[in-house]
């Protein structure tokens, strides 16, 4: 059985360590809650629970990230090492965490009032949500280059890149847009609460009780 890789030991002598602890967390969280509010303010429930759907969709996919590692002993699909003011899973550092919670919001903005319309020839929310998980990618790209953002499997690594635009990133714009083409907030609530409880279930589970994760 292949050995756990050195880079997934030093991410596991981070994680949830509150000595790593960086005072510019407070400033990011602050200007997460500017950004909400700036939204609360205009009324627009539409893009605030869009932008909640999108970092719930990555929370999901960390939980699943971090249970790859734990079933297969060796690493997880990515993992995140160097400084950070706190790792909270295996791939998860606090800094990401608080930039998914602004790109569901920047995605949802940029979206036309018409789901309808074609751009590229395509739907605009797949075009749109291509154009942003590319770029998502290749900013990923350039982060694994770093040193600091490892992946480990042949099949979600380079050159086989499709695996992360679609699962790693794609399909929590399309989750975005989804929920802000809901007909009512009733809707929109109710995608984003079973998102919500599934994170939170999962969380409980894996974590303090199975301490899987």
């Amino acid at each position: 059985m292949a050995a756990v890789t050195d880079f997934t030991l030093q991410a596991q002598e981070l994680l949830r360590d509150p000595s790593q602890f960086k005072w510019y967390a407070v400033t990011l969280l602050v200007l997460v809650m500017y950004v909400y509010a700036v939204e609360v303010e205009r009324r627009r429930w539409d893009i605030i629970l869009a932008g909640a759907a999108f970092w719930l969709a990555d929370w999901i996919n960390e939980i699943i990230n971090s249970l790859v590692l734990h079933f297969s002993d060796r690493s997880a699909l990515w993992t995140t090492t160097g400084d950070t003011a706190y790792l909270i899973l295996i791939g998860l550092t606090l800094e990401i965490s608080l930039m998914f919670a602004i790109s569901g919001i920047v995605f949802a903005k940029s979206l036309p009032d018409d789901p309808k319309e074609k751009l590229l020839g395509l739907p605009n929310r797949w075009t749109i949500g291509i154009a942003f998980s590319l770029f998502a990618v290749a900013v990923e790209l350039l982060l694994h280059a770093t040193g600091y953002f490892h992946w480990e499997y042949w099949w979600w690594n380079t050159p086989f890149v499709l695996p992360i635009v679609v699962f790693g990133y794609l399909w929590f714009f399309m989750a975005a847009a989804w929920v802000y083409d809901q007909p009512d907030n009733r809707s929109r609530l109710r995608i984003v609460g079973a998102m919500a409880a599934i994170v939170a279930v999962s969380l409980v589970l894996f974590g303090p009780i199975l301490t899987w994760i």
